[in-house]
């Protein structure tokens, strides 16, 4: 075998673990989130980075880790001597993740409305027709998943990456306070009717009216935090 060979097969060996850490991060975060997100880790909720482990079947390393990132996130924190937890929900923060969103969804879907491709548009229907067959079963994780989609899709199709990520972290904020006020009666109906309404500006490449629907719909999920919280 040639040194080139060798040490191509060398740099294989290395890297391969390094893979396999960065993986089991990833899906340590990833199920993490998910659990807070979802509130089966509810705020307030001691984290024992042990039993995680054992739950996800995955080492100390990585769930410790992962924890770090979310506390990077604000979503979990360290309590001194006693260990760490979900981050509790506040009102004041939920109401200030909801004035940045007004602010950054309202240009984001003006950019759409004049950056959005076709398939972009496809995507977003076929959403909301997940989400209108969904609406029966009241399924709440799963309708949570979709919004989350579409408002993505959304984000994507401003075409501005940095907008982009900004707005998947206050989404990813905002999603504890939108499962938490899901026994508001009407609620999935009137988000159902809320991202129709961007939707047909968007595709109307209607710039005014895609940001006064998005106020429009950011606003009622202000309302009904308000009622819930």
């Amino acid at each position: 075998m040639s040194t080139l060979a060798k040490a191509r097969t060398s740099a294989r060996r290395k890297a391969a673990p390094r893979e396999a850490a960065t993986s089991l991060l990833d899906t340590a975060y990833e199920e993490i989130k998910h659990r807070i997100t979802i509130c089966a880790f509810r705020p307030g909720d001691y984290l024992n980075e042990a039993e995680i482990s054992t739950t996800l079947g995955i080492g100390r390393t990585p769930v410790h880790q992962a924890l770090d990132r979310l506390m990077v996130e604000g979503l979990v924190q360290v309590m001194p001597r006693k260990g760490i937890i979900v981050k509790p929900v506040s009102l004041d923060e939920a109401l200030q993740t909801i004035e940045v969103r007004l602010l950054n969804e309202s240009y984001c879907v003006r950019l759409a409305a004049d950056r959005a491709s076709a398939a972009e548009m496809d995507e977003l229907t076929a959403i909301l027709g997940q989400a209108q067959k969904e609406l029966a079963t009241r399924d709440g994780e799963r309708l949570m998943r979709l919004d989350r989609d579409f408002h993505g899709v959304l984000a994507r199709s401003a075409r501005n990456p940095v907008l982009t990520e900004l707005l998947g972290r206050l989404h990813d904020r905002s999603l504890r306070f939108w499962i938490l006020s899901l026994n508001t009666p009407g609620h999935h109906l009137s988000v159902q009717q809320q991202h129709l309404a961007i939707l047909a500006a968007i595709r109307d490449r209607d710039a005014d009216g895609a940001e006064q629907a998005m106020r429009a719909h950011i606003d009622a999920f202000r309302r009904n935090l308000l009622q819930t919280l």
